[in-house]
């Protein structure tokens, strides 16, 4: 290993150049970065930096493989998302002669894929729940009715809280729906349908680390329950649970590694029960996983490093102490977000101004923050995991509050007050927690994290984001472009020494503030009939008469009144991938309208209140939208009895 690429960006990105950096003897490393992302760069110090020209380039293995002969690179650590569970990826790195860190091609495929895992699972004696791979609603239904509700839609290639959908009973309607919703998150647009294990279930998942020839050693297990939407948000390492399922848990994983000689690191997952001896398989993470610090906290191992050893050739017997002892000390993470808790966990976007988490013994900060730094809606909204670490749970948990106390974050909305909230329960103090239980008791535990946050002595509102629109009923957005043409004035006889018409070319590169139409701060490329390439400028309007009426614009972008009761407007900034209603149509309160991505998952938006549907905004595909934009307008439903009411 003489020059290592880590494709990826963020907080992992900084702390696998940290961790290559202090490997002896040294290894030249090489970031990427594409415009307007470059904070991991100024934090992990890379010996080099190349630029990428979009978000997508990290998905591109052509462009990612030109990249490494170009530079002569030979080998690529692709972090946690974007490529790391890809066979193809590394199988096409391989073929040039450049090492992906992780398990090699075949594991990938054996693993990547949940229902391939099931069944190696099975196949090794491994408990797994009953699940049918049927993809016709048909077939689904049909095992619904042979195993009983609740059940979960699985996307086979989903991850990260995407593709998954929880079905009870009272959403049988609903099913249709909710099968498509997860298909539609899967890159290969395959599902399946599992029996569901939710209520005093934790999600556990155990450390793995192997050499490829069958030898693997576990350091330890996390216990990753406290979830929101299959997304995990605080994870603890050890479990709390009792040893003796806890060691059994630890076999089953050692098992399957051992027969398929699993090659650097990897997490087995398994849903554990908290009151009988039972658990389940539930998928492979043939990578490093988000929450490996806390592991690394209790163990001492680091885990990044090991897998550069590993890949340098080193045995497990000199990069781990085998057995790996029992940790003694307890560790916390928890996920820092760029989201509006009391928006239904909005995406919050703008230019973070000021960042501060307290330092302190058993206080560990990941983080590519480096303000001042603009979050936008491209990539995942992870801004920070902050990890604590004390001698005993109790001690840990008093400590996560402290700093959480004591944190601030300017510039956009963060999950903080949520967070704030968990570590407060007595429920947390004492281990009382299943995958259900934030969701079960959201509104109370958000209700609590609010009170702390505004008792916090240095605790106010965070300035408004940058990308807010709070003046303008008008919505320019980053892509829009005009024509515009620019014809003389004057008219003479003649027409000889009169300027021709001119047709130029504007198009919004960024939308910095927009209080159209006092003022508007964006920046454009301007193209002219003469020039082969656009010229960049920022542009600042201000108007001169501010009597002119922003709402008597046309434009089908306009900005929603909340307190309107005939508008549904956008909750949240995002792609508009399909509206669900048309004009003419009746529609009743609760009902889906809409589904908006972000970041890989897609979120409902529904009707506030019943109503006929005047207006709909017409979306043609995908489409970058904003939070606040007018989706639907509604006509109040008509008596009944009356003419329309009829139709």
């Amino acid at each position: 290993m003489k020059k290592l690429l880590i494709a990826n960006r963020g907080e992992i990105a900084v702390r696998i150049l940290q961790a290559a950096r202090e490997l002896s003897p040294p290894v030249h490393t090489v970031a990427l970065s594409t415009p307007n992302d470059t904070s991991h760069c100024l934090l992990g110090h890379p010996d080099q930096t190349i630029s990428l020209p979009s978000a997508a380039s990290y998905l591109d293995i052509s462009l990612l493989a030109e990249v490494c002969q170009k530079h002569a690179i030979d080998t690529v650590h692709p972090g946690y998302g974007f490529l790391s569970e890809s066979a193809e990826f590394a199988r096409r790195m391989h073929q040039i002669g450049v090492t992906v860190i992780g398990p090699g091609p075949e594991i990938l495929e054996r693993t990547g894929d949940k229902l391939q895992a099931k069944a190696l699972a099975a196949s090794c004696g491994v408990p797994v729940l009953p699940s049918h791979s049927a993809q016709s609603l048909e077939e689904i239904r049909a095992f619904v009715e042979t195993v009983g509700y609740p059940v979960m839609i699985k996307a086979v290639d989903g991850g990260g809280g995407r593709g998954i959908r929880l079905v009870h009973q009272h959403q049988a309607s609903e099913l249709a729906s909710l099968v498509a919703r997860a298909r539609s998150e899967s890159p290969s647009q395959t599902v399946f349908v599992e029996k569901a294990a939710v209520d005093g279930f934790h999600h556990v998942e155990v450390q793995v680390l192997g050499d490829g020839t069958g030898t693997v050693h576990h350091l330890h297990e996390r216990d990753c329950s406290v979830q929101r939407r299959f997304q995990k948000i605080v994870e603890c390492a050890p479990s709390l649970l009792d040893r003796s399922i806890i060691e059994k848990v630890i076999e089953a994983a050692l098992r399957i590694a051992r027969i398929i000689q699993y090659r650097s690191l990897g997490t087995f997952e398994f849903l554990v029960s908290e009151t009988t001896p039972e658990f389940y398989f539930l998928e492979i993470n043939p990578r490093l996983q988000v929450e490996h610090t806390i592991t690394e906290a209790v163990t001492g191992v680091d885990l990044v490093q090991a897998q550069l050893r590993l890949a340098r050739g080193e045995s497990l017997q000199e990069i781990l102490p085998v057995p790996v002892p029992r940790p003694s000390a307890r560790s916390i993470q928890l996920r820092l977000c760029a989201e509006d808790p009391s928006a239904n966990f909005a995406l919050s976007i703008g230019k973070i101004t000021d960042f501060f988490v307290p330092s302190g013994h058993g206080v560990r900060v990941d983080t590519h923050l480096a303000p001042p730094v603009t979050v936008g809606s491209v990539f995942d909204n992870l801004l920070a995991k902050i990890i604590v670490t004390a001698s005993s749970w109790e001690s840990a948990v008093r400590k996560a509050r402290r700093v959480l106390s004591d944190t601030r974050i300017e510039g956009v909305r963060t999950n903080l007050p949520l967070l704030r909230g968990i570590v407060s329960s007595e429920d947390f103090l004492k281990g009382r927690v299943d995958t259900q239980w934030l969701e079960r008791n959201l509104p109370s535990i958000l209700g609590r994290g609010d009170r702390i946050s505004a008792s916090l002595p240095s605790s106010h509102p965070p300035s408004r984001p940058a990308f807010q629109l709070p003046t303008s009923s008008l919505l320019f957005r980053r892509g829009d472009a005009w024509s515009i043409s620019l014809s003389p004035l004057t008219q003479t006889s003649s027409t000889k020494d009169e300027p021709p018409a001119i047709r130029h070319h504007l198009r919004l590169s960024r939308v910095l503030r927009n209080d159209f139409p006092s003022s508007l701060t964006a920046e454009i490329e301007y193209t002219t009939p003469t020039a082969s390439t656009p010229y960049k400028y920022k542009l600042h309007l201000a108007a001169t008469d501010t009597t002119t009426s922003a709402s008597a614009l046309l434009s089908t972008h306009h900005r929603g009144d909340p307190s309107n009761p005939h508008h549904i407007v956008l909750p949240l900034s995002g792609k508009l991938i399909e509206v669900l209603v048309r004009p003419g149509e009746a529609i009743a309160k609760d009902q889906v309208v809409a589904f908006v991505r972000q970041m890989k998952m897609e979120l409902e938006v529904r009707s506030p209140r019943a109503g006929w549907v005047k207006w709909v905004y017409q979306v043609d595909g995908e489409e970058d939208v904003a939070e606040g934009m007018l989706l639907v307008e509604l006509d109040p439903l008509p008596a009944a009895g009356s003419e329309k009411g009829k139709l």
